[in-house]
């Protein structure tokens, strides 16, 4: 799987006006600082932070975007697109409402989910089986535990929860989207995400 190359010589991915980097001062071994203070550091004007950053989820964010987008330019250029929202919003950071790597999937996926809604073409494009969907999601070694307790919790749901939670979560569909796809009353489609929520959240917490 191809990764796009982060151009930290583009202009949209250049220092703010009012920071001037520090080139006398010896620069901190960057992959030795944990993700909250590379954060620290962009926030701060050091690209060389977002470049360690970027090195470290730019698989990760990449392979999201692509299962997402369908299509790899697209995905390359969303990721890139985080990048620079990332780099100018560091200081929306905050640890206390989760880590950072949830703070860049949260962006990433939300982007995704915006430009998968904007498409005209979008409601012509067949919808995949979730459990494939699901299963390459899976087979990511770059996801780590995380996603591992987030299928072995996908996999002790219910089938028609299940199917519900991954056509939205991992295809961007609306309930009313679903309730088409699956032959279900909205309402219907409603009940089952919810409960299924419940269910992955207890699952995961207890695998914590």
């Amino acid at each position: 799987m191809s990764v796009p190359a982060l151009c930290l010589g583009s202009p949209l991915v250049a220092y703010p006006a009012a920071v001037t980097p520090s080139s006398a001062r010896a620069a901190p071994p960057w992959d030795d600082l944990d993700d909250a203070q590379l954060v620290d550091a962009m926030q701060a004007g050091e690209r060389a932070a977002l470049a360690a950053l970027y090195d470290r989820y730019s698989g990760l964010m990449y392979g999201v975007a692509r299962r997402m987008l369908r299509d790899p330019q697209a995905a390359e250029d969303l990721v890139q697109d985080v990048v620079v929202e990332v780099w100018r919003r560091a200081d929306t950071y905050s640890s206390s409402r989760g880590t950072v790597r949830t703070w860049l999937m949260m962006r990433l996926r939300s982007r995704a989910l915006d430009r998968i809604r904007s498409a005209p073409v979008r409601r012509e494009v067949a919808v995949e089986d979730p459990r494939a969907v699901a299963a390459a999601a899976a087979d990511d070694p770059q996801l780590g535990p995380d996603r591992e307790r987030v299928r072995r919790a996908l996999a002790t749901l219910p089938t028609d929860q299940r199917e519900v939670l991954e056509l939205a979560y991992f295809r961007g569909l609306s309930s009313s989207e679903i309730a088409v796809h699956v032959g279900t009353p909205v309402g219907t489609v409603k009940s089952r995400t919810r409960a299924g929520l419940a269910k992955l959240r207890a699952a995961i917490g207890d695998a914590t």
